[in-house]
């Protein structure tokens, strides 16, 4: 499996992390009116391995290439990554707008993930899908614990 690697910069990689974090960068200057994203968390061990993960998987994503992976194109695996990342942004803009419930939050939480998912799938980056799994399951614990059950 590993042989099927090489160390190689994919800027798809690195252009899907940048355009994920757009809706970030812009929370982190400016606050939304009903702002419950900034409290603390209850699951601060929870969120530490998903940091990590998270780096690891970003990594991965940008400088290790599969062989057998076929030239970016369209395809439904590209076609749900980007209405992930649409769906990602339409959150984020219902969030700013002031309406906060379980849905908007679900939103914050899955789609960005399905984006990468659905991205290393296509890519056939197995390397990367290990952390982001691990990252998934991080934030679906962050947002539930913290934003949807309590």
């Amino acid at each position: 499996m590993i042989k099927n690697y090489e160390l190689k910069f994919d800027v798809w990689g690195l252009l899907l992390f940048v355009v994920i974090m757009i809706p970030n960068f812009f929370w982190f200057g400016v606050r939304a009116p009903h702002d419950v994203l900034r409290t603390q968390s209850l699951t601060e061990t929870v969120d530490q391995v998903g940091s990590i993960c998270q780096v690891l998987m970003i990594i991965a994503l940008c400088i290790f290439k599969n062989r057998n992976a076929q030239n970016i194109h369209i395809n439904l695996l590209i076609i749900l990554m980007f209405c992930s990342c649409l769906l990602y942004f339409f959150s984020w803009i219902v969030y700013y707008c002031g309406m906060v419930n379980e849905i908007v939050i679900l939103g914050l939480i899955a789609f960005p993930c399905l984006a990468f998912l659905f991205f290393e799938i296509d890519r056939k980056n197995g390397i990367a899908l290990i952390p982001t799994l691990i990252f998934t399951v991080c934030h679906f614990v962050y947002g539930f614990v913290n934003f949807i059950i309590t």
